[in-house]
């Protein structure tokens, strides 16, 4: 895998809405922490435009998406916010300048598109992280987005967890999304998980939707060779008036309990406050 340029003071950082619209407030604290840690920002001329649930047309998100991508002086592009959206776009953003001139990319939830699609095509390394309207969450997850620019180690704690299976593993990591990895199966952005540490997360779905795209991603083959598999606490999720009678930790669990390779859950990032850096691939 392609590892972006560090970064360094006085460069210049990107911010884009590929997908769901977004208001200017939030992400003041984006602009004044990038400032402090002097950096540049150069804001995507249509970030703040507003189609529906979008951030604009499909034609505008891609243009500035794409400037972006196409500046070499645009040294990473940060997402303004996820929503949904990137999916409609990814098959029309020309990736020939970027691949040339890596940079980092940021974002997670609708980003996990542009992620996949990345490391799986151009084997080049992405940031699942907090984006520019989550600043104002947890100085840690700011922290850990930071420290990934500024090439600084991370390592990572988590909690002990009665359904963690415990064991060593190593490998690149991928994933994101649950709901967006289930969608991108057999496409072009579709990830390889083969000796990889899968990361899953997922907000607001149905628990026996969880079983689907779990069930949907073992049939796939995507569960049967990994190195190990990283879960987040699943946020606010439903159930039917007939309940489905499990947690989304039982459901992941018993869809990869067959598998010898190490379980953690819980891992702090995702849709939850406290949203620590992952870099992918």
């Amino acid at each position: 895998m392609t590892h972006p340029p560090t970064l360094k003071k006085g460069d210049k950082i990107g911010i884009v809405a590929p997908a769901g619209k977004v208001d200017k407030e939030s992400i003041i604290p984006a602009l004044n922490k990038l400032h402090q840690w002097g950096f540049e920002v150069e804001l995507g001329k249509d970030v703040f435009n507003e189609y529906h649930q979008f951030s604009g047309t499909d034609k505008e998100r891609i243009t500035d998406l794409q400037k972006m991508l196409d500046d070499k002086f645009i040294k990473c592009i940060l997402c303004a916010r996820g929503g949904y959206g990137m999916i409609r776009i990814i098959d029309r953003i020309d990736f020939t300048a970027f691949c040339k001139q890596p940079k980092w990319i940021a974002g997670y939830s609708d980003i996990t598109v542009l992620h996949a699609h990345i490391n799986k095509n151009f084997g080049i390394e992405t940031i699942h992280s907090t984006m520019a309207n989550g600043f104002a969450n947890t100085e840690d997850s700011v922290e850990t987005l930071r420290k990934v620019l500024f090439n600084l180690p991370l390592t990572y704690q988590v909690s002990p967890y009665q359904l963690n299976k415990m064991g060593e593993a190593q490998g690149e990591v991928v994933g994101g999304n649950l709901s967006l990895l289930y969608a991108l199966i057999g496409s072009a952005s579709d990830i390889d998980t083969t000796g990889k540490l899968l990361f899953i997360e997922d907000l607001g779905e149905y628990l026996y939707h969880i079983d689907r795209m779990m069930q949907s991603l073992k049939r796939a083959e995507k569960l049967n060779k990994l190195a190990g598999l990283i879960v987040d606490g699943m946020t606010e999720l439903k159930d039917n008036k007939t309940e489905f009678g499990k947690t989304a930790e039982q459901i992941i669990y018993e869809a990869v309990a067959d598998q010898n390779y190490p379980v953690c859950f819980n891992f702090p990032a995702g849709h939850i406050e406290k949203n620590l850096a992952l870099v992918f691939g």
